[in-house]
């Protein structure tokens, strides 16, 4: 009998090796490296001449294809209707990762609820509960209907029997490093029985049109555990954000084949489960200090939706030899580029000072467009002057010092309008070819010294108000 053969795989990134090694040469994790036995494989190779009265599917011109509109069911929770894109896709492999506890089953079971209540059958499976303890958390967030079926099951074969019989709309995985395939040697959560386990659930997806979320965990880093091509094969990879101490969570689509990869939903942890934030800029701005150094409030576009949040910075001599530069929200390596545009533009000698940067209400930004925002607020901790409580702050900012235009301009100052903000800075480029609304006063600036200089230079009268 032919000995089987051992390899090693990074439990981490998938790198395999035919030996053990502390470090791994793919991602440099240290002890990541797990022995598992290789699969049986027989000697029949797929071939792709077919015999006899087999179809085979031959290429056609791309002008031939005729085009449809892919149905989508809603999910009856908006927030989640625009991250996905409009709604669930029918045979669509979903991938949703979050920290532990921050609520991917309970958005996962509040869907299923939503589904089948508006006559969906739903399917929720669970390897990691009971179904008595699914049924305990269904009742604390009032949910009952008889077409939720619940089953704890981790046997990837009996869950598609189950699926066969049931034919359900969607189904639900918790999670999909429980569940295992009996060909496969190695322990369920390793590399191979996740990869291949997700195979199985995207062929049983794609050949009966049925909706499949994956719960995923996350590793210390925050990606999703297991493989890389985890989240090539799946068609829309969800990020469940937030800290477990605050009661905001935001869903962020980093992957999707049907929609916009910048969309965001925003949600609310209350006892009765997640409910959604309708106006997310009103919730971040409502705890702003008026008259307080250091804070200013910026106009972010997050997909097709605005945001306003509040960006806060802390500025103190230091009394070491290397100064600190931390950041909360933002990459902490646009923390130091805008400050060394300060120092060599504007003039400020921060380079003996610790800089301490966040965006506050734990949204994380990226775009461009906040750099202005935050070399203001650095200023104004800086020179300890407030900014105007009234004013939002739109701008990219060049490393010559220069304020660079921005996208959807108007928008963004429509959103400042509704929130009751008097001006708006802007880049110059940005004036024209819109109309100002009613109630706000636009200001163009060219560079970075020009914001500062009119920022910092007076208080606009009167604070915004929030109709709550």
């Amino acid at each position: 009998m032919a000995k089987r053969k051992t390899k090693f795989i990074c439990q981490e990134c998938g790198y395999e090796s035919t030996k053990w090694m502390g470090k791994c040469p793919g991602c440099q994790s240290w002890n990541t490296l797990v022995e598992e036995m290789e699969a049986e494989t027989s000697g029949r190779k797929r071939s792709f001449v077919t015999s006899g009265n087999t179809k085979v599917a031959k290429p056609q011109p791309i002008t031939k294809i005729e085009k449809s509109e892919e149905p989508r069911i809603s999910t009856h929770i908006n927030e989640l209707n625009r991250v996905l894109g409009g709604g669930v896709v029918p045979g669509s492999l979903v991938l949703v990762g979050g920290d532990p506890g921050i609520g991917k089953s309970t958005l996962l079971l509040q869907v299923s609820a939503t589904l089948s209540d508006h006559k969906q059958r739903v399917l929720y499976i669970s390897g990691e509960e009971s179904v008595k303890q699914t049924k305990l958390r269904a009742d604390r967030l009032g949910i009952g209907s008889d077409e939720l079926f619940v089953l704890a099951e981790t046997d990837v074969d009996l869950i598609e029997k189950v699926i066969e019989e049931l034919n359900p709309t969607l189904v639900v995985i918790d999670s999909i490093q429980t569940v295992f395939l009996d060909g496969v040697t190695s322990a369920p959560g390793s590399v191979t029985q996740v990869r291949e386990c997700t195979s199985q659930f995207m062929r049983i997806a794609k050949t009966r049109g049925i909706a499949i979320f994956l719960v995923g965990h996350v590793t210390k880093q925050g990606s999703i555990a297991g493989p890389r091509i985890l989240e090539h094969m799946v068609d829309s990879v969800l990020y469940f954000e937030g800290e477990r101490h605050h009661t905001y969570r935001i869903l962020r689509a980093v992957k999707n084949r049907f929609g916009s990869t910048n969309e965001i939903g925003i949600f609310e942890m209350k006892e009765l489960g997640l409910e959604e934030v309708l106006n997310p800029s009103e919730i971040f701005l409502e705890e702003r200090s008026s008259g307080a150094a250091g804070s200013a409030v910026v106009a972010s576009m997050e997909g097709t939706r605005t945001v306003l949040v509040e960006i806060q910075s802390l500025i103190s001599p230091t009394s070491f030899g290397n100064p600190r530069r931390m950041a909360t929200g933002i990459d902490h390596n646009r923390i130091s580029l805008l400050m060394a545009v300060l120092e060599k533009r504007v003039g400020m000698m921060l380079q003996n000072h610790d800089a301490y940067v966040k965006v506050a209400g734990g949204v994380r930004l990226d775009e461009p467009s906040i750099d202005l925002a935050i070399a203001v607020s650095i200023a104004s901790s800086f020179r300890d002057s407030p900014t105007a409580p009234g004013d939002v702050i739109i701008g990219e900012v060049g490393l010559t010092g220069e304020v660079r235009r921005v996208s959807r301009i108007e928008q963004r100052v429509v959103e400042a309008v509704k929130l009751g903000f008097e001006r708006v800075i802007i880049p110059k480029k940005c004036l024209g070819g819109w109309t100002v609304p009613d109630g706000i006063d636009v200001v163009g600036v060219n560079s970075v010294s020009e914001a500062i200089e009119i920022t910092l230079g007076g208080v606009s009268s009167g604070s915004p108000t929030f109709e709550l």
